[in-house]
């Protein structure tokens, strides 16, 4: 999914070339920021942090340039450098936009698959309350798309609606593998008055994911077992364990009310891959704020499960009667069923954040963040961060 790697000094040399190419009211250059520190409690790990501090894991720098190219047709592209890949800068989107009519406009290329309510602003912290969207929903391997997609908007019976249909293909990362999506399809709804917000979305794909090239040892380790219980003869087992070309389906639905003096709202999504040893992953969110001037204090809680019986019970059964070795028969039952068990989760986390805005385009937020586990109490973790969000 990355482009070729380039400095940022290369990239503030090209768009200081493209205003000076083009008249200054035809190209448009925007950017973004969230430098952000976090430090867990005594020896956890949470979302990428551990007990020392650390200032680059979720901060990053952006910048987008757009420009119209005729009265109807326009190109963007945003770059972003992420602390966790040490700044280095990579094409975020990259896409044409051609307004069909006042309400409809094709796009064409790279962008942001509009997946959750803040999807097109997941990046840019300065947009919502918290220091980053809600994990257990919006830490996804495929919030980008290179494909086409149309969206519709309108006003009807005293509402805002829009509509977007897209369709191509993703790859992100998951378990340290390619997750490669092909024949990606996916129609979303919002409608919103002055005070609400609903917004539903289902999408489907065709999902691979290469276990046994992976870059995380289980995982990879996984991947050789598959291919060990093909070898062994159990093909079928394999196949159906593997994520080969399997149907996944992303299911899900928000509301938001937002008075401007109060807000409450809650988000919440499905993810299931068919045929396969992953489980069904179900999340959701329900955030409360305020506002008192500048200062926005909120309480955000979370959910997520990864559930799921046991599947391929009777092909499972067919390693007892192999006649194989004990050894063996004891290795790759173990292999079927353990795969599919250690995918199971069941965690909460409840935070809560305060934020200041400073001026216009600029924010400061701290949060403190508690994660409790009830599989693995070992996960259980506290999470403290202080951010600066801004715009320009």
């Amino acid at each position: 999914m990355k482009a070729n790697k380039f400095s940022l000094a290369v990239l503030l040399t090209a768009s200081i070339s493209a205003s000076q190419t083009y008249a200054v009211d035809n190209v448009r250059i925007n950017g973004f920021g969230n430098v952000v520190m976090g430090v867990t409690s005594s020896d956890d790990t949470f979302l990428g942090y551990d007990d020392n501090p650390d200032f680059s894991n979720e901060s990053l720098f952006a910048l987008q340039v757009s420009s119209d190219i005729s009265d109807k047709l326009s190109a963007t592209a945003q770059v972003l450098g992420r602390g966790s890949e040490d700044f280095d800068v990579n094409f975020e989107w990259a896409y044409l936009s051609y307004k069909i009519s006042d309400s409809l406009t094709l796009v064409a290329g790279r962008s942001r698959l509009p997946l959750f309510t803040y999807s097109s602003s997941l990046d840019v912290g300065y947009t919502y309350h918290w220091i980053t969207a809600p994990s257990v929903v919006y830490n996804v391997p495929f919030n980008n798309l290179d494909g086409v997609k149309l969206s519709k908007t309108g006003y009807a019976g005293g509402w805002d609606y829009m509509v977007d249909v897209a369709f191509g293909q993703f790859k992100g990362t998951t378990l340290g593998a390619e997750n490669r999506g092909e024949n990606t399809a996916l129609i979303s709804g919002q409608i919103s008055n002055e005070t609400f917000t609903f917004r539903s979305v289902y999408g489907r794909t065709t999902n691979t994911i290469d276990l046994a090239n992976s870059e995380d040892a289980t995982a990879q380790a996984l991947g050789n077992g598959f291919d060990s219980l093909e070898a062994a003869g159990f093909v079928d087992l394999a196949d159906s364990l593997r994520i080969e070309q399997d149907t996944g389906e992303f299911v899900g639905f928000s509301v938001m009310y937002d008075n401007f003096d109060y807000f409450i709202g809650a988000e919440h999504t499905e993810i299931k891959t068919t045929n396969t040893f992953a489980n069904d992953d179900e999340a959701y969110y329900v955030t409360v704020g305020a506002r008192f001037g500048k200062w926005t204090p909120a309480l955000t809680y979370e959910n997520f499960e990864s559930s799921g019986d046991v599947k391929y019970t009777a092909q499972i059964a067919q390693i007892a009667s192999s006649g194989l070795p004990p050894e063996a028969v004891a290795a790759l039952s173990g292999l079927a069923i353990g795969s599919q068990q250690s995918q199971l989760s069941d965690y909460s986390i409840v935070t809560a954040s305060l934020r200041y805005d400073v001026t216009s385009g600029m924010a400061i937020k701290a949060d403190i963040s508690k994660r409790s586990d009830d599989v693995d109490d070992n996960q259980d973790a506290t999470l403290a961060r202080l951010a600066v969000n801004f715009v320009f």
